[in-house]
C-alpha cells in the first residue's frame, strides 16, 4: 500500500517551464512540494499552480545564504526530511517505494542519490556517475558556507555539498536527469558553473584550506587537479574508454568530450585569476 511519504520536495528554478511540469507530476506520494523561484518570466508559476506546489519567490542579496541555504533557514519544514530536486530531475514509483522501506527505520542522517544522465536524447549507462548527497534529516545540517563576494550572477548552490550532522549512506534508488532545453542551454550553464568553479580553487589555494572537512575526497581531487594540462585528456579517456562511455555511442563521446571542455574551462580562468592576482 502506498503510503504519504514524510518527504518535502524542494525545487529551486528559474525558467523552467520546459521541465517543471513533468518533474512535478511525479511527486504526487510526498508529504509537500515547494518550487523556490528566482524571478522567472516565464510560465512556470502557472505550472506550478495548477500542480497545487507550494510557489516561494526568492531575491538573492549577493551574499550569503544562497538560495537552498536560505530556504532551509527560513521556513518551516513540517516533514522530517527534505528532498532537493533540480526542475530536470524525474522520479518513478520505484523510487518511492525505495523510500517508503528505508526512511521509517533508517539511522542515517541522509542519502547520496545516483542520477540517470540523458544527453542528446539518450540515457547514458556507462561514463561519468553523477551522485548527489540531495536527501537529508531537517535540521541536521545545511550546504557548504561559502562567503562569495558575486563570483557570479548563480543565486543557488551550485557544487556545495550538504554538510551533515550523523551519517551517510547511498541510496538505492535512482533519479532520471533529463534536461529537455537542448545542448545550447548546457553550454551556457556549464560555462556560467566553470566560472564559479575557477573563484572557488582560486580562493581555496590563496587560504590553504583544501585540507578543510568540508571538502569530500572527490572535491580534494578535483580542485587539486583542476588547471594541469593533462586532466581535460586524462578525464575523456577515463570515462569514455575506461568506464565504457564508448558504449553509449555518439551521445556517450559528445558527453565525455564536452566535460573535458568544461574541466579545461575551468583550468583556463582560474589560471587568467591568479595571473590577475600576482599584477
Amino acid at each position: 500500500m502506498n503510503q504519504i511519504l514524510p518527504v518535502t520536495v524542494a525545487i529551486p528554478i528559474k525558467n523552467e517551464e520546459r521541465n517543471l511540469g513533468a518533474c512535478l507530476d511525479r511527486l504526487g506520494r510526498f508529504f509537500k512540494v515547494v518550487v523556490i523561484d528566482s524571478g522567472s518570466t516565464d510560465s512556470s508559476a502557472e505550472i506550478a499552480l495548477r500542480a497545487n506546489a507550494g510557489w516561494i519567490e526568492f531575491r538573492w542579496s549577493g551574499h550569503f545564504p544562497k538560495k537552498r541555504n536560505w530556504y532551509l533557514r527560513n521556513h518551516r519544514i513540517e516533514t522530517p526530511w527534505v528532498l532537493f530536486l533540480d526542475a530536470d530531475e524525474y522520479i518513478d514509483d520505484a523510487f518511492c517505494d525505495e523510500l517508503q522501506r528505508v526512511l521509517p527505520s533508517t539511522t542515517h542522517s541522509g542519502f547520496w542519490i545516483n542520477y540517470d544522465n540523458w544527453f542528446l536524447g539518450r540515457r547514458l549507462r556507462h561514463g561519468d556517475a553523477n551522485r548527489k548527497l540531495a536527501l537529508f534529516r531537517v535540521g541536521a545540517g545545511e550546504y557548504e558556507r561559502i562567503d562569495e563576494d558575486r563570483w557570479s550572477h548563480l543565486d543557488m548552490e551550485v557544487h556545495e555539498h550538504p554538510v551533515l550532522t550523523g551519517s551517510t549512506f547511498d541510496f538505492y534508488g535512482r533519479v532520471d536527469h533529463r534536461d529537455y532545453r537542448g545542448f545550447e542551454h548546457w553550454l551556457r550553464k556549464h560555462n556560467d558553473y566553470s566560472t564559479w568553479e575557477a573563484h572557488r580553487i582560486a580562493l581555496l589555494r590563496a587560504t590553504g584550506n583544501f585540507g578543510s572537512a568540508d571538502l569530500t575526497k572527490r572535491q580534494r581531487q578535483k580542485y587539486g587537479s583542476i588547471g594541469k594540462p593533462w586532466l581535460p585528456i586524462a578525464y575523456f579517456l577515463h570515462m569514455y574508454l575506461v568506464k565504457g562511455g564508448f558504449r553509449d555511442g555518439y551521445p556517450g563521446f559528445a558527453y565525455a568530450f564536452a566535460k573535458a571542455v568544461y574541466f579545461w574551462d575551468i583550468g583556463v580562468k582560474l589560471r587568467e585569476l591568479e595571473a590577475e592576482t600576482k599584477n
